[in-house]
């Protein structure tokens, strides 16, 4: 029913399949680097260099600042971005808007959900822009879904709303491309390991369940007009999880508790569907899909003021990383809810006493607390002043109660937990979104999609250059070769700083022969030769303290 897994093997599984598909697509055979120079004729007749069994079309897409790329043509055959290149060769890179795009899927299946990220011309947020499927029976149902939707709607939705995705190699994952994965994948290593620090553990549980589950929570009664539902061929009603919560309380009452193992904290980052009304998308910051660090805590009640207090301050942690500042809302009793009143004046007094030891800046919300219990919302404001809802903890004691769920004391006798829903970022789409205004672009060094550009100077040096490429590769780094032959060098100066690369390394004939790099920062600072090591070990330190300064 519910997998518990660390970071690491679920990485090695997940290459183990990427892995295994890549041999399938080859017949079995890979083809591996001959160093060998190549040239790329692209349909506008440029010429971009690369190397045999090292460049793909997916980088030539990047080199070119080409977006939106699904696929690619190789001297007319369908390619993926991900292959490398074997042979001069001419290539076409093919986005959402051809035929081979939308139909991506059907030649590669390993492709199996993808999302493209855009930048709106308004507003910077990032929004979708396609999807591919496993199989035409999904794509079919899908394209009935949305033709329902447009004549309902009377309006077309898809390109400037979030589609339907499937996955079937990592159920719930989600991927931004070209770079945008590093990202999105940055944040969520992150926050995973704040949470592993905490004493949470990961688990995994399933997205569909039976609307039987729903009504004994009480969502079916109060949001199932937010959920989607599917019908089985028995003609039974399923719906797809817009949250957890249901999920955890099934794994607590699997067996006996004992007091001892409280508190018990899981930590679920599945993705959640919620019917959301069509006008109150955005962007990111609202999608009827996402993924957010969804966590839920079981514990005594004489345990729960210091929980609430530890999640308090596990938030202002996160937070300060990213330089927001923040103010609390305490959202009481709405109409209507589960429950008797006297539970609800006992819960708001908890969460008002935790607020009050926290000591940050608090307010009143009178009535928007959640159906099972009151709750304590987190605003952030972003770049342009707009408030956000992230985080938030809630209190519930009427799952615990719905669930029967009980632990055994330590007096012998059986006790009802407490239950406390919590999350840090919330949604990591509507984060990203919030984080891209922030940063306006520049994105810090640990989490810059672009974090270094090496500039060979003259034909020389660029086999020094993709030394560099690579060593910084192999210590986790972006990094990027600019080889244009056709560029002057303050061009490509120039071109890496409005790429907002956090660091540029110009390598000649004296940085070859001394084992340097010369570097500027984003801002135009020049910090001069350094010893490629050096700066190797200076860039690390400063991505692993995730600190937001561009100088090291």
């Amino acid at each position: 029913f519910a997998l518990q897994v660390n970071a690491s093997p679920a990485l090695s599984e997940r290459l183990q399949i990427f892995e295994a598909l890549r041999e399938k697509r080859g017949n079995g055979k890979r083809f591996e680097s001959t160093e060998m120079p190549l040239r790329i004729r692209l349909v506008d007749g440029r010429i971009v260099k690369g190397t045999a069994g090292v460049t793909t079309p997916l980088y030539v897409a990047r080199s070119v600042r080409l977006k939106g790329a699904l696929v690619s043509k190789v001297n007319g055959e369908l390619w993926e971005l991900g292959r490398p290149l074997e042979a001069d060769c001419e290539l076409q890179l093919l986005g959402f808007d051809t035929t081979e795009g939308k139909q991506v899927i059907t030649q590669f299946p390993a492709l199996s959900s993808v999302t493209l990220a855009n930048q709106t011309e308004s507003s910077g947020l990032t929004r979708l822009l396609g999807v591919a499927f496993p199989g035409e029976k999904e794509k079919e149902e899908w394209e009935r879904e949305q033709e329902e939707a447009r004549r309902r709607d009377h309006r077309r939705i898809g390109t400037d709303q979030e589609l339907f995705f499937f996955n079937e190699v990592s159920p719930g994952s989600c991927f931004f491309l070209p770079k945008g994965a590093h990202i999105y994948s940055t944040l969520t290593d992150f926050i995973k390991c704040e949470y592993r620090r905490r004493g949470f553990t990961e688990v995994v549980t399933p997205t569909l369940y039976s609307t039987a589950l729903w009504e004994r929570s009480g969502h079916w009664e109060h949001y199932s007009k937010n959920m989607f539902t599917v019908k089985s061929e028995d003609s039974q009603t399923y719906a797809l999880k817009p949250m957890n919560c249901p999920a955890h309380c099934l794994m607590f009452e699997q067996r006996v508790r004992s007091w001892r193992e409280l508190p018990l904290r899981w930590a679920d980052f599945g993705a959640l569907h919620r019917n959301e009304l069509s006008g109150a998308l955005g962007g990111l910051t609202r999608v009827r899909r996402f993924c957010q660090d969804d966590a839920h805590i079981f514990c005594t009640p004489e345990q729960l003021e210091e929980e609430i207090v530890t999640c308090l301050d596990f938030v202002r942690s996160v937070y300060q990383v990213f330089g927001f500042s923040f103010h609390c809302l305490l959202s009481t009793r709405p109409t209507p809810c589960l429950g008797e009143p006297d539970q609800w004046d006992t819960a708001e007094q908890q969460l008002e006493r935790s607020l009050q030891q926290f000591g940050e800046r608090w307010e009143l919300n009178p009535g928007d607390g959640a159906f099972y219990g009151p709750k304590i919302d987190i605003l952030i404001k972003d770049a342009i002043g707009r408030q956000h809802q992230c985080a938030t903890i809630q209190l519930d004691f009427q799952l615990p109660i719905r669930f029967d769920l009980q632990y055994v004391g330590r007096d012998g006798q059986l006790h009802r937990p407490v239950m406390i829903h919590r999350a840090v970022l919330g949604s990591l789409e509507r984060m990203m979104a919030i984080l891209a205004e922030n940063f306006g672009g520049k994105w810090p060094l640990w989490l810059s999609p672009a974090q270094v550009a090496v500039i060979p100077v003259g034909g020389n040096n660029e086999s020094y250059g993709r030394q560099v490429v690579q060593q910084f590769h192999e210590a986790g780094f972006m990094a990027d070769l600019n080889d244009d032959e056709g560029a002057t060098l303050n061009k490509k100066i120039r071109s890496a700083q409005l790429a907002q690369y956090n660091y540029i390394f110009v390598v000649g004939d004296k940085e070859r022969e001394s084992g340097t790099v010369n570097v500027r920062s984003r801002g135009g600072k020049q910090l001069g030769r350094r010893p490629t090591e050096e700066v190797l070990m200076s860039l690390t330190k400063l991505r692993d303290t995730r600190s937001n300064l561009d100088e090291f």
